[in-house]
């Protein structure tokens, strides 16, 4: 990932990363976020587990990611014996590009903020006396 905001500006980006960009995610996140998106049903941790191949105690920290962010929702299925399990879908991608652009409004008021204070303190420096050597 580029480290400043002009090199960000020049690579291409493809929507994906702003799933990286955004959140954080984390390559098996997204993996595991493709899964659920590509099923027609909800699946449980299990399932998505063996969709992208790994161990389900590293699935699950990657689903418990994805819900911490929204892109996830969890559902519980209650046995008829008694029990349940929880199964995970994807969020409806409008209310993800929502929140993602109300982030992004966020962020660029505070930038705006920070630049008027950056304008603010060099303005004051730039105006005090300079001394004059002769």
């Amino acid at each position: 990932m580029p480290d400043s905001m002009s090199e960000q500006l020049q690579q291409d980006m493809v929507c994906e990363g702003l799933l990286e960009c955004f959140h954080g995610l984390k390559q098996l996140d997204k993996e595991c976020f493709r899964a659920l998106v590509d099923t027609e049903e909800p699946l449980t941790v299990d399932e998505i587990a063996e969709a992208v191949d790994r161990e389900r105690s590293t699935a699950y920290r990657a689903v418990q990611r994805l819900l911490q962010t929204g892109f996830i929702q969890k559902e519980q299925v209650n046995y008829d014996q008694g029990g349940y399990y929880h199964v995970y879908y994807p969020t409806d991608p409008s209310k993800i590009a929502d929140d993602m652009q109300r982030m992004l409004n966020d962020w660029y008021a505070k930038m705006g903020q920070l630049i008027q204070e950056f304008e603010k303190k060099y303005e004051q420096a730039d105006a005090s006396p300079q001394s004059v050597e002769g």
